[in-house]
């Protein structure tokens, strides 16, 4: 993934100073610090990281995107010391404490906390003013020097505020997790609707009445019997699937990380759902020779081309404009009498020829200019043309001739080609 994120590097990690890995469902920080070191700026917003971990070796990073996660708690950035801008926008910090461990940061300007618990708290930016006196930006506004100063006054009754409000909410956190691990574990235990109906319809004797009809003997026939039940089947569990993701999304829940985590769980598992259901049919061949025998012009790689006829040399040149930088080895010339066929990674161009070539006699030739791709054919059959040629001979004076002496006549001949 870092990989395919570093095409402006020429794909080089080690010497990446930017890379962006949002919304790309990571759920852990790893290895980004060992394989980039000289890396600057980090993008990971919107993903489900529930933790600032494996940061501490990039030494050179001086802006950190982590909004739109799962993280509690600011910790394991002192070994970043070049930050200059953190953002943890619409997290999950509760504990507003943490942000004392950004102290040893000393070159941090901007931090982003808007969207997390903690700036709910009483005295929750004169706290943070007075712990990081290196701030200028706090979520987005300037912190003047008065502002500083009567942030200080005061402070260890702000900071005593600030604790037990912590402790309220850690409170409050841990009744949210034992709920949604009680909700979790009732969710394997409780069968689905589905899973009951096909239970009932198991046993033997259900048909869904309170009486049996000993007068009803005309037997139903076993396919009619398989066809209503599939078409059963299948109603029920349409309607049964709607109702649970009705019931899912309308369902009321706190907006906590297993909460997110949960939906995230459920989008996928629908997706996946979703792509075992669709069968993609695979397309048909594209004819290149007709059952009669006759040759189609194919484009695939919708390459322009030129088509000329070389009387002089008697062949035919076939000027095909392929990419420039395209490796030669993407290609496969195929020359037949009637046609020609060039595979472009994968792609196939056809062209037939308006005469008869000699396959074993033909070039294929790549210009370092342009790139592109020039077949040479000659024809097979020949052409008799006439070619006017110039004799010189002198005569000589004693002949009586009304030429002058010097004086050269001219004939035509043909030449057989």
């Amino acid at each position: 993934m870092v990989r395919r994120r570093a095409e402006h590097n020429n794909c080089e990690i080690l010497s990446l100073e930017e890379v962006s890995l949002h919304q790309q469902d990571i759920e852990k920080i790893e290895h980004i610090d060992k394989w980039c070191r000289d890396l600057k700026i980090l993008y990971l917003q919107n993903n489900l990281i529930p933790r600032i971990e494996n940061v501490y070796r990039l030494k050179k990073l001086e802006y950190l995107n982590l909004a739109l996660n799962n993280v509690e708690l600011i910790e394991n950035l002192e070994g970043c010391e070049s930050l200059q801008k953190l953002d943890l926008t619409v997290n999950f910090v509760g504990q507003l404490s943490s942000v004392e461990s950004l102290k040893h940061n000393l070159h941090l300007r901007e931090l982003f906390l808007v969207g997390n618990p903690c700036t709910e708290f009483e005295g929750y930016r004169q706290y943070v003013v007075a712990s990081l006196p290196q701030l200028k930006y706090l979520d987005g506004k300037e912190i003047c020097r008065s502002e500083r100063i009567r942030a200080r006054q005061g402070l260890d009754e702000v900071r005593r505020q600030i604790r037990q409000q912590e402790q309220d909410y850690l409170r409050k956190r841990a009744s949210e997790k034992e709920e949604a691990q009680r909700e979790g574990g009732e969710a394997q235990r409780v069968p689905t609707r589905e899973s009951r109906s096909s239970a009932k319809a198991k046993k033997p004797g259900f048909d869904g009445r309170w009486y049996t009809d000993t007068n009803n003997t005309i037997p139903v026939p076993d396919e009619n019997k398989e066809i209503q039940g599939r078409e059963e089947k299948d109603k029920t569990s349409c309607l049964s699937s709607e109702d649970q993701e009705r019931e899912f999304w309308e369902k009321p829940c706190a907006y906590t990380p297993e909460s997110r985590l949960e939906a995230h769980r459920h989008l996928d598992e629908k997706k996946k759902a979703k792509e075992r259901k669709t069968v993609k049919t695979p397309k048909a061949p594209r004819t290149l020779i007709t059952p009669h025998g006759r040759v189609m012009n194919v484009n695939e790689p919708k390459l322009d081309f030129n088509l000329t006829e070389d009387g002089d040399n008697n062949t035919i040149v076939l000027d095909l404009e392929v990419y420039r930088h395209m490796d030669t080895s993407l290609m496969d010339v195929d020359v037949q009498p009637t046609y020609a066929r060039v595979t472009v990674k994968g792609k196939i161009f056809q062209l037939v020829l308006p005469a008869e070539v000699r396959p074993d006699s033909s070039t294929a030739k790549r210009s370092q200019i342009t790139g592109h791709l020039v077949l040479t054919m000659p024809k097979v059959l020949y052409v008799v043309k006439p070619i006017l040629f110039t004799i010189g001979s002198f005569v000589p004076p004693p002949l009586p001739c009304h030429y002058s002496p010097g004086r050269c006549c001219s004939q035509s001949i043909y030449q057989v080609k």
